[in-house]
């Protein structure tokens, strides 16, 4: 673990809050030896930036020369002095402040507000403050609103000071988001337990499908730990605090579009070791290409049409080259969503019309019914975990969704263990992840016979208590975490 470090202009300034060690005068950053901080080191820059050169600018300079993660960097300090700059910054804000309604009786024209981490007094401007702080991330933001005929326009935006909090409420808003922001700020040496890495596991608990489920995300904290790994739990609120970690561990749905590829873009540009990383997330999350791919290195698959129209002829080369019935699914389907089964000619060129509305590409697959399907774990080019996921009774995918806003039905599952998997099923799941990366995925294929084919390759697999890791129990749960540790190991001597 690398160091952490509050760098204020004097140590006066922080004469109002909790003393700590981490707490440093710009003149003890810059004296600090070539070898501190080795390893990742987090700055937090609290330095006036009263001028053009002054320590605000030269602390993070400073930061970005010795490879520190430092808050605000010297690009944030450099947009924030001049609106030509900033305002490119503003877009999609409209909405938060278009919802904005202060004040009752005599209306408000104009407001001048702090953000401090992303927070503000104001529950009203709590939306505002959050989509701020994502486009300039800084300590102690000053913003002025006024609104017009147009609406709330933000007429200035600037870096705030800590001297400039004169009021016990300011101060008290300041240490309390501070301390939230970077959870290690004024805790006391003998009530630290210290940790050789931090991780941050992002997790979305309203998902009504995740990943893992709450005891599955309780037990990797637990063998993180035992590994001395911090693992906390993040959300998408907490996008600017990546720099604080060692590592980012995605337990949501990804895709492309999507917070959860940002997070991992965003990582890995931070250095921190990713699961799942950005790659694998554009490799997986789009079946268009990932059958290109599967068909190009000649990994078994069904056979598959991809199409960009809805012609009649083009539905009849479908029937053609795959017979009836035909599934269809489009590119960023999960959890069987998006995954439809046609009977007849006119079912097809009826569901092919409907789902190009959403897709300008459709995969259209033989149709291959089985009893169940396998799904292999595999982590760094290694399988881990095998389960069969059985089909719904009467009908033909292991997820049925009745189109509601009901919990899909689901049906059973078995956990054999590794050696009790075909061979050809295990070899054909590794080719598959070969062309994605040594991350941690789930292959999905088909058994028939002596035939067996991959259905897609997952980036971000299942991983629920008692059902993946029936087989293993908490040692499924401890190789996870030790290939992180062995990572960040590796990362670590890179930065030494």
């Amino acid at each position: 673990m690398g160091g952490f470090y509050v760098v204020v202009d004097d140590l006066k300034d922080w004469a109002p809050y909790f003393p700590s060690s981490d707490v440093i005068s710009f003149e003890q950053y810059m004296a600090l030896p070539a070898h501190a901080g080795k390893g990742r080191t987090r700055v937090i820059n609290c330095c006036r930036n009263s001028r053009a050169l002054g320590r605000g600018y030269y602390c993070s300079l400073l930061a970005a020369a010795r490879g520190h993660n430092v808050i605000p960097t010297v690009k944030v300090i450099n947009d924030l002095r001049r609106k030509s700059l900033w305002s490119l910054e503003l877009e999609g804000v409209e909405a938060a402040l278009n919802r904005l309604v202060l004040g009752e009786g005599e209306p408000v024209r104009q407001l001048d507000m702090k953000i401090f981490f992303g927070e503000c007094e104001m529950a009203q401007l709590a939306p505002l403050a959050r989509q701020l702080f994502e486009r300039f991330p800084l300590p102690l933001l000053e913003v002025r609103l006024k609104h017009d005929a147009d609406g709330w326009q933000i007429q200035r935006i600037r870096q705030g000071a800590l001297r400039d909090l004169h009021s016990e409420t300011e101060q008290e808003l300041f240490a309390q988001a501070l301390d939230r922001f970077s959870h290690r700020i004024w805790r006391k040496p003998r009530s630290r337990k210290h940790y050789r890495y931090e991780m941050a596991l992002l997790v979305d608990p309203e998902e009504k499908l995740p990943p893992s489920d709450r005891t599955a995300i309780a037990r990797f904290v637990r063998a993180g730990k035992r590994l001395g790994i911090n693992v906390q739990l993040i959300g998408k609120q907490d996008y600017q605090r990546l720099a604080e970690y060692d590592a980012l561990f995605i337990r949501e749905t990804t895709s492309i579009d999507h917070h959860t590829y940002r997070f991992a873009r965003k990582a890995a540009a931070e250095g921190l070791v990713v699961m799942d990383d950005p790659t694998s997330i554009l490799r997986c999350t789009n079946k268009v290409y990932l059958a290109d791919l599967l068909r190009t290195h000649k990994v078994p698959t069904p056979k598959t049409v991809i199409v960009s129209d809805a012609r009649h002829e083009t539905v009849q080369h479908i029937i053609a080259e795959l017979g009836l019935p035909v599934v269809l699914k489009i590119p960023d389907g999960s959890f069987s969503r998006g995954v439809i089964r046609v009977e007849s000619e006119q079912e097809l060129a009826q569901e092919l019309k409907h789902l190009r509305h959403s897709s300008s590409l459709v995969l259209a697959q033989e149709f291959m019914y089985t009893d169940y399907d396998w799904r292999i774990g595999v982590l760094n080019n290694k399988p881990i975990y095998a389960c069969r996921y059985f089909m719904v009774r009467d009908h033909w995918q292991i997820y049925r969704h009745d189109g509601g806003g009901n919990e899909p039905a689901s049906g059973g599952f078995d956990t054999p263990a590794i050696w009790e998997v075909p061979r050809k099923v295990l070899e054909v799941a590794l080719k598959a992840t070969r062309l994605i990366g040594d991350g941690l995925y789930g292959v999905d294929i088909k058994q028939s016979g002596e035939r067996v084919v991959v259905i897609e390759v997952n980036d971000n697999p299942s991983i629920d208590s008692d059902v993946e890791d029936l087989q293993q129990g908490g040692a499924l749960y401890h190789e996870i975490m030790a290939e992180f540790l062995r990572r960040m190991e590796l990362q670590r001597q890179v930065r030494l």
